[in-house]
């Protein structure tokens, strides 16, 4: 009897491990959408969205100069946002299977409008430039100390820069 009782146990500990060992990862598959209407849109897409679950609570929020605004459900409309804000953009999504909440997903992101596609997009996304830096190099024969001030005469046994040179003189 002992026996039994162990191979039930051990069987038993075995299955609950395997249920167990599947993660419900939803959280890489949901992303939302914009709209560049007045105002601003924007709702979540679960197109791509790997399990089924029976229900989906969304919370979002938008901050724009020092102001936050709050909304829920599968989309929401935030008047208040004009296109030349930039935007603190982030969702709570709380996802349900059998009336049981098996995960948490929260995005933050930032947003402007660009100009050019005219949509919203992520603010590390706009492609920017720096202009090569150009350098004019004057010999001009000033003498200057090694804290950069300039010299009327070359001091002695001491270190001096000339034309971008480090010189010591005896």
């Amino acid at each position: 009897m002992k026996r039994i009782l162990l191979i039930v146990l051990v069987l038993f500990g075995i299955q609950t491990q395997a249920q167990q060992a599947v993660p419900y990862f939803c959280c890489d598959s949901i992303t939302y959408w914009t709209d560049q209407s007045q105002g601003f849109n924007i709702g979540l897409d679960t197109s791509n969205i790997v399990h089924n679950p029976d229900s989906i609570d969304v919370w979002w929020s938008v901050c724009t100069d020092g102001l936050c605004y709050s909304g829920d459900g599968m989309y929401d409309y935030f008047p208040q946002v004009t296109t030349s804000d930039t935007l603190k953009v982030g969702y709570d999504v709380y996802i349900y299977e059998n009336g049981v909440l098996v995960e948490v997903c929260t995005m933050e992101d930032w947003l402007v409008f660009d100009q050019n596609s005219l949509s919203w997009v992520l603010l590390n996304m706009i492609p920017t430039s720096i202009n090569e830096l150009t350098f004019n190099r004057v010999n001009d024969n000033k003498i200057y100390d090694l804290l950069g001030k300039e010299l009327n005469k070359i001091p002695a046994g001491t270190m001096y820069i000339k034309n971008n040179k480090l010189y010591i003189s005896k």
